[in-house]
């Protein structure tokens, strides 16, 4: 009960916070600009180019579908690491702890308050591709679940991981970590091969530590069309779900243990 109770005073001062409304309300403005480009490939939509105009018309809602997503991350992570910074920093965390709760209550609480705000993010995401693809004249042939799931488990790894990362560090400096993680995560290519046996070394030794978000995509799924439609089997989604959540909450898990020694007093 405690822990829902931090979750929803922390989701509801995110709706609060000016700076998410002001990313929120500029994030806006440029989707609307993109979507005239749609308006126009609808118009040149023929029945003698139906198959190119469709791969085309999908291949750009996945790009700005893209854009979309690579700001949840950033959203996700800066929510995860200024909620908790901003309660030691103003000191009210010191008047939580006083009911009592337990400091794993508190991280718990804050980790599932962010959840809240990316569930939201998710479902806009996931409407905005709809629209996007019908103002387009075309259909996203993916299962809605893997384009609500699979971003939210992603989002679950860079919040535990910016959730981690502030209880030792600043929190500007938290997230400036996550995104050179995620970039990182992101340029590392096992296929890629090195005639250099240390980078071959490090490259691998990255591979395993950093996040695969990679697995997590679900543009992917947004470009498949009638022609390319391959189905992928339930035991491929729940392995890289699983590997997500897995991630996601070794993270979340380090984050309390290193919470747990630190001072609470305002810095």
């Amino acid at each position: 009960m405690k822990i829902v109770t931090i979750a929803l005073n922390t989701f509801s001062s995110f709706l609060r916070d000016k700076l998410i409304i002001l990313f929120g309300i500029l994030f806006a403005c440029v989707v609307l600009l993109m979507m005239t480009s749609l308006l126009g490939m609808k118009a040149l939509n023929s029945g003698a180019n139906a198959h190119q105009m469709q791969s085309y018309v999908l291949s750009f809602v996945a790009a700005i579908m893209s854009l979309v997503s690579g700001c949840g991350s950033l959203l996700a992570a800066w929510a995860a690491a200024d909620t908790v910074a901003s309660e030691m920093k103003s000191g009210t965390i010191l008047a939580v702890m006083a009911r009592p709760v337990h400091r794993w209550e508190f991280l718990a609480g804050k980790f599932l308050g962010v959840m809240l705000l990316m569930a939201v993010y998710v479902a806009m995401m996931f409407a905005l591709s709809y629209l996007l693809a019908w103002m387009g004249g075309e259909t996203i042939q993916a299962s809605p679940w893997v384009l609500l799931v699979y971003p939210l488990v992603r989002y679950a790894i860079y919040g535990a991981m910016a959730m981690l990362l502030v209880t030792v560090i600043h929190p500007v400096l938290a997230f400036a970590a996550v995104m050179a993680i995620s970039v990182a995560a992101n340029v590392v290519d096992p296929a890629q091969h090195y005639s250099n046996m240390f980078w071959t070394w490090v490259r691998n030794v990255l591979y395993v530590v950093l996040p695969s978000t990679a697995l997590l995509s679900e543009e992917k799924f947004l470009v498949i069309t009638h022609a390319t439609l391959k189905k992928t089997s339930w035991i491929e989604h729940l392995t890289v779900i699983a590997y997500g959540l897995d991630y996601a909450l070794v993270c979340l898990l380090l984050a309390m243990w290193s919470f747990h020694s630190r001072t609470l007093k305002r810095d």
